[in-house]
């Protein structure tokens, strides 16, 4: 085997002429390094190339084997570096105690080359065969992590498409959606940081709302052309069967999640993608169904009260009305940004959660910019 092919040994032993002997038996199948010192052969297997294998002896002034390998195990870039104790310490108690720490394996001297050309080789076979593995699990998780990342893009996409669907339906843009989620993750991001909602706006549930929240108006499919698109304000009848979307969106994300249980029924333990997916039209559900109701109870469609209304909907209930308010719509300008302000606190406690409120007047200039910045173009623009 070429020199720069073979394997590399380091060896660590205070006495050079122990030192001289060991690299006499082994410099001819591999590539030997030495240290006269536990604290050099720290600073040695740490380097580069980082030794396949170490050699160690245990009696040593300063830092003794012992505390060397204990080093040498705290340390990432050493920690599997394979550790062979060579010593005269040869009792069967000396053993256990250096196999306790981690070594590998214990050679009593005086050294039988044989003896320790063999377990030199047993160990860096043993070595390989566990960096292979390494090797093909680190490219097994990647294919694992990058096929996620497609399904995640589909998924996306798809509901993405989805709800813009039911948004065209009701002349309106695509921005619309992705306004309301960003209102909705600065309202989480700063509720998050106080004590009483800091354990339900975890990340993963934050991250789970802000993918639902484009779902919100997805019932509106559902609604006559001739009164969704219908400009100006609405006559009583007519507004009824228009409430009737936050319904039909509930109900429709509820069979969705029948299906998903109906198929995984049979299954003992179902896949985490299909907690996940429970987890996500769940949230969808509440968003849709409840994002009409109001703090006072006086909302649509079942007059939920106060924290009855689930949270993820009472954020959304507060991102839609500041949307329809600062936007311009087929039946209406753009609000001024201060009129917006004061409907929303006049809302507070009554239409809007008092707690959210806060959180919005905190940031209004945040809420402006994105307003600003993903304005829906117009041709009088």
């Amino acid at each position: 085997m070429p020199a720069r092919e073979r394997p590399t040994i380091l060896v660590v032993d205070d006495t050079p002429d122990n030192l001289a002997v060991v690299a006499g038996m082994l410099e001819h199948d591999y590539r030997v390094r030495v240290a006269a010192s536990g604290e050099r052969g720290l600073r040695i297997a740490a380097g580069s190339p980082a030794p396949d294998l170490i050699l160690l002896d245990i009696m040593m002034p300063g830092m003794d084997g012992y505390q060397t390998l204990e080093q040498l195990r705290a340390n990432p870039a050493t920690v599997n570096i394979p550790v062979i104790f060579v010593t005269a310490m040869d009792s069967d108690a000396d053993e256990a105690v250096g196999l306790a720490l981690g070594a590998v394996d214990y050679i009593a001297k005086p050294i039988r080359p044989a003896i320790l050309q063999a377990r030199i080789r047993t160990q860096l076979e043993l070595k390989a065969a566990r960096d292979r593995l390494a090797r093909e699990n680190e490219r097994l998780e990647e294919g694992v992590a990058q096929r996620t990342r497609e399904i995640e893009l589909l998924r996306d996409v798809a509901l993405h498409a989805l709800a813009t669907l039911a948004e065209k339906r009701d002349n309106e843009t695509g921005n619309h959606l992705l306004r309301t989620r960003c209102y909705i993750e600065l309202l989480m991001e700063d509720l998050a940081l106080q004590p009483e909602f800091a354990p339900v706006l975890t990340p993963a549930r934050r991250k789970v709302i802000a993918k639902a929240a484009p779902l919100h108006d997805i019932g509106k499919v559902g609604i006559p052309d001739e009164i969704l698109c219908k400009p100006g304000p609405l006559p009583p009848p007519e507004f009824a069967i228009m409430m009737q979307h936050a319904q039909i969106g509930a109900d429709a994300l509820g069979e969705a999640i029948d299906r998903v249980l109906a198929e995984h029924a049979s299954q003992p333990q179902p896949p985490a993608e299909i907690h996940y997916a429970l987890t996500f039209l769940e949230v969808a559900r509440e968003i849709a169904g409840c994002h009409h109701e109001k703090w006072n109870g006086k909302g649509y469609p079942q007059q939920l009260q106060g924290e009855d209304i689930p949270l993820a909907a009472r954020l959304m209930a507060l991102a839609d009305v500041f949307d329809a308010l600062v936007s311009r719509r087929h039946y209406k300008p753009p609000f001024p940004l201060e009129q917006v302000v004061g409907i929303i606190r006049e809302g507070r406690g009554t239409h809007f959660d008092p707690r959210i409120v806060d959180s919005f007047l905190k940031q209004i200039d945040a809420f402006a910019e994105i307003a600003g910045r993903l304005a829906d173009p117009h041709p009088a623009d």
